[in-house]
């Protein structure tokens, strides 16, 4: 297929959004180039459930069977304390029977590297820091460190929390007075995370791993602001995260914390602080004796890292040529389990946005502010809903009486109440407009989404067209 594009793309930050709109680019034949600061993809982070609102697009892609492949079968979500006893168990096997696609766990490196090899290498800089930002009304041009100059039609950023680009953005805005004040204020967060994963384990140490269907386990501490989640994996590892809850604050105010001497876990020393500090939490895996410190004596220590969890949605993700993705423009508590697949759909319906524009001339500026019009429309409200749904799941972990309403609502919610909330989540089910569609495999349809249509609408038109010339 052969769309004869007039638009480029450049997209900063090769997260899993950036890395994944590339990959949605690809199909369509739109130029893209990706920059990323680090220098090299370090196999970082634990692990994610991947199931009913990612599978449809992996099989428009071709990935689904080697995606399943490293992946473990995803049922229940078992919650317990640190005795091993269970407070609340969910089970989303309905969740199958509304989409007819099961839930898996993957570890987070291994469905990176799967994105990631859907990209032509020389269409991705590592190591490429950008400097400035220009946005010129019928051109973008960001310039690295190294003095190196880019153009394009559209800039994306999709690079994080601390996004470079939206700080570029924000400051033009801000100087023009087209700023809402809350855009500039800290990102607040109310957590700290310490995450990795194990190398494989031995399964007569770890027997649990054998079972093909073991559940997760989130564990809460007893008398301690901390909770504790492990992931078994298709590889016989445990990726797992390690949260430390606490009032809400933000960057700026952590870091004079620290300079005051008020914070001494922040700095070079953090992770291998909280390592010392977790060491003895209980885990719910191997002869019943074992502990965080027994996982992370087998992580390898240079793959542990220690994140800092913010909790903010931006108001304003666009302006001329340049646009906002996943991290960038909404950061959710990690508690939802959302926050990378937000950024993931967020990436298909802009590749669908920006595939159904005009390809015979090159958009003009005003047809390339409504497709981030039409981006922002479509996706601002599921952000909201999942960052909502997320702060509503991080109620369980606070120790006062709002924390225990919460889980006892949880524990004894009625039956329809949890069918209906797990047929919206796997209700939303994105595809492309662009690529042969996914049939429908289960009994709920998946959510219209506009961008998808739209995409379809072109894409069929394209097509007629194409063989009217034949």
């Amino acid at each position: 297929m052969s769309t004869e594009p007039k638009l480029t793309v450049l997209i900063v930050g090769a997260g899993l959004g950036g890395v994944l709109l590339g990959a949605l680019l690809e199909k369509c034949e739109i130029p893209y180039t990706i920059f990323e600061r680090a220098t090299t993809v370090k196999p970082l982070g634990s692990a994610m459930s991947v199931g009913p609102p990612l599978l449809p697009l992996f099989a428009q892609l071709g990935i689904e069977e080697e995606y399943i492949a490293m992946s473990k079968f995803a049922r229940h979500h078992e919650v317990i304390n640190e005795f091993g006893e269970s407070l609340l168990s969910l089970d989303y096997v309905i969740g199958q029977e509304y989409s007819g696609y099961t839930g898996y766990i993957v570890a987070r490196p291994l469905l990176y590297d799967l994105l990631l090899k859907q990209i032509p290498a020389h269409k991705i800089h590592f190591g490429t820091r950008v400097q400035s930002i220009k946005d010129e009304g019928d051109k973008v041009e960001i310039q690295t460190t190294t003095g190196e100059i880019y153009r394009g039609d559209i800039l994306v950023g999709a690079d994080g929390a601390y996004s470079t680009v939206r700080q570029s953005l924000y400051a033009r805005l801000d100087n023009e007075g087209r700023l809402p004040k809350d855009d500039l204020a800290d990102l607040p967060f109310r957590s700290t995370c310490l995450v990795g994963q194990t190398l494989p384990l031995d399964l007569e140490q770890y027997p649990r791993l054998k079972d093909p269907k073991c559940p997760f386990f989130s564990t809460f501490g007893d008398d301690k602001p901390y909770s504790w989640a492990l992931f078994p994996t298709a590889q016989h590892t445990i990726a797992w995260m390690v949260l430390f809850h606490h009032p809400y604050s933000s960057k700026t105010a952590e870091e004079k914390r620290a300079n005051d001497g008020e914070n001494a876990e922040w700095g070079h020393n953090a992770a291998q602080a909280m390592i010392e500090k977790t060491r003895d939490f209980p885990i719910s895996f191997g002869d019943g004796k074992k502990t965080m410190g027994d996982l992370y004596d087998q992580t390898p220590i240079e793959l542990i890292s220690k994140v800092m969890l913010e909790e903010k949605i931006f108001e304003t993700w666009s302006s001329g040529g340049v646009v906002l993705l996943g991290d960038a423009c909404h950061k959710l508590n990690p508690a939802g389990g959302q926050g990378a697949i937000t950024a993931m759909h967020d990436a298909i319906a802009l590749a669908n946005l920006l595939y159904a524009l005009p390809n015979d001339t090159t958009p003009t500026t005003s047809e390339i502010e409504q497709a981030f019009s039409d981006y922002r429309a479509e996706r601002y409200p599921a952000a909201v809903e999942a960052f909502n749904g997320s702060q509503m799941l991080a109620k369980f972990m606070e120790k006062g009486f709002g924390g225990k309403i919460a889980f006892f609502l949880a524990k004894h919610i009625p039956t329809f109440l949890w069918n209906i909330f797990v047929k919206d989540m796997v209700s939303h089910r994105p595809q492309l407009g662009y690529l042969d569609a996914v049939p429908e495999r289960g009994t709920v349809l998946a959510a219209v989404e506009k961008s998808g249509v739209k995409a379809r609408e072109v894409f069929e038109r394209r097509q007629r067209a194409a063989s009217a010339v034949v």
